[in-house]
């Protein structure tokens, strides 16, 4: 790639869902369109919140921007810190309907694809890097059953024949989401917008990961 066309880095985020009016994913995702990180343009897309339709448009996505590597991003309200992902499950199981109004029970993202998948960021780095800029971040051992990880696994299944790495991040709420959930955490969507384009430098600077311990006991 030259100067002028650099590769290409994918960043997604997730349409409104669950009643709320907006989503820090996708709010934090696009302050970053067409930014520069290691030598990589950014180009953002956004995703609906449905199973089967979000896959759909995120494989249109790898085929159109055909990038070096990707990353999905996806609220987690309740959660404090930015959350790597580990591992992504084979499995759809939805609380609650998603917005077509699907809402499926303990069937498979991929019929007859592996039990999961490992992310394929260097999220212990990534981790450390966060930490080191002041923001709150943890690795996550679960994505949910959700459309997230129906997102994350799907992405890695079509990544895994590729030499393109990627991962999913959950971020918590925007403050202007918690002042509607009394008590719950939140993270201003321009730090997460900041943790983002850090995650991303270190994933596209870092060959081989941290060993650090970020594990949990339940």
């Amino acid at each position: 790639m030259s100067a002028t066309n650099p590769p290409v880095v994918l960043l997604t985020g997730f349409a409104p869902f669950g009643g709320e009016t907006v989503n820090p994913s996708w709010q934090a995702v696009r302050m970053l369109h067409g930014r520069k990180v290691a030598g990589h343009r950014i180009v953002t897309r956004q995703l609906p919140v449905e199973f089967g339709a979000s896959l759909k448009e995120l494989r249109a996505a790898i085929r159109e921007t055909k990038p070096s590597l990707v990353l999905c991003v996806g609220q987690a309200g309740g959660r404090a810190s930015m959350s790597l992902e580990r591992v992504a499950i084979n499995v759809d199981d939805a609380r609650i309907p998603d917005n077509a109004g699907a809402r499926p029970i303990d069937t498979e993202v991929v019929a007859g694809g592996p039990a999961a998948y490992f992310t394929g960021l260097p999220i212990k780095a990534m981790l450390a890097a966060l930490h080191e800029a002041g923001i709150p971040a943890e690795v996550s051992q679960t994505a949910g059953t959700y459309v997230c990880n129906h997102v994350f696994y799907g992405l890695m299944h079509a990544l895994r024949n590729r030499k393109v790495r990627g991962g999913f991040v959950h971020i918590p709420y925007s403050p202007e989401q918690a002042a509607h959930h009394p008590g719950a955490p939140s993270l201003p969507v321009e730090t997460v917008s900041d943790g983002l384009r850090i995650v991303l430098r270190v994933a596209l600077e870092t060959g081989e990961d941290r060993k650090l311990a970020a594990g949990a006991e339940h």
